[in-house]
């Protein structure tokens, strides 16, 4: 039996895929150089961008929660 946060965790794993997706074909070329800028950035930033998206993520899944 599924919980349904597992369900809801797996509903945002898809619509994480989609957006992703979209954007793959919409905009090839701007995701490449995207990726390349990503590689030539430094580990901290990458972090730091990492930490604060998480947090923000969290913070709206609390609001919308609430």
């Amino acid at each position: 039996m599924r919980s349904i946060a597992f369900a809801d965790f797996l509903i945002g794993l898809g619509i994480l895929f989609v957006l992703e997706g979209l954007i793959f074909a919409a905009s090839p070329t701007w995701m490449r150089r995207a990726m390349k800028s990503a590689l030539a950035t430094p580990d901290n930033v990458l972090r730091v961008v990492g930490i604060g998206s998480a947090i923000g993520g969290l913070i709206l899944i609390w609001l919308v929660r609430r």
